[in-house]
């Protein structure tokens, strides 16, 4: 019932769900930005689904964060692991799906960080994923679909 953070930082979980499809996490912050994080881990579709719940004043409007890169688990120890490959999604309702930090994963590339076959599975995911939530109406309902059912999140039952 811990979570490590990309900097070591472990800290405690409320909830964690295991699925055919994926791994939840819900888990309070200690951030100046966000109280509270909920992520789902989803391996078979190269993404890490993230709601952060900011305090007042910081992206009221972003409802879903997606890092893409390799997460799989459960290991032979039960944990679950995720690399980000440093391309992002965010969802703002009513707006397109908005691709980010493109320069990131040509920078870790450039250094060595990412492969270039991680490189284009990157591309390949981002493309993916916003092609489904342009035919779908947006990424929750692409999500939805791909995983068979309707992802439950705390505002989401």
């Amino acid at each position: 019932m811990t979570n490590t953070d990309n900097k070591g930082f472990v800290r405690p979980v409320l909830d964690y769900r295991e699925t055919p499809y994926g791994l939840y996490m819900s888990r309070t912050a200690d951030h100046p930005r966000f109280s509270h994080l909920e992520s789902w881990l989803l391996p078979s579709l190269g993404l890490r689904a993230n709601i952060f719940h900011f305090t007042a004043g910081y992206r009221s409007g972003q409802r879903l964060y997606l890092d893409v890169g390799r997460f799989s688990g459960p290991d032979d120890d039960g944990r679950w692991h995720a690399i980000d490959w440093y391309l992002d999604l965010v969802d703002v309702p009513d707006t397109p799906l908005a691709l980010i930090d493109v320069d990131e994963l040509f920078e870790a590339h450039a250094a060595g960080l990412v492969t270039t076959g991680e490189a284009t599975s990157a591309t390949e995911i981002a493309v993916r994923a916003l092609a489904g939530a342009t035919r779908t109406g947006g990424i929750q309902d692409w999500l939805d679909e791909q995983v068979g059912e309707r992802m439950r999140w705390l505002d989401r039952p």
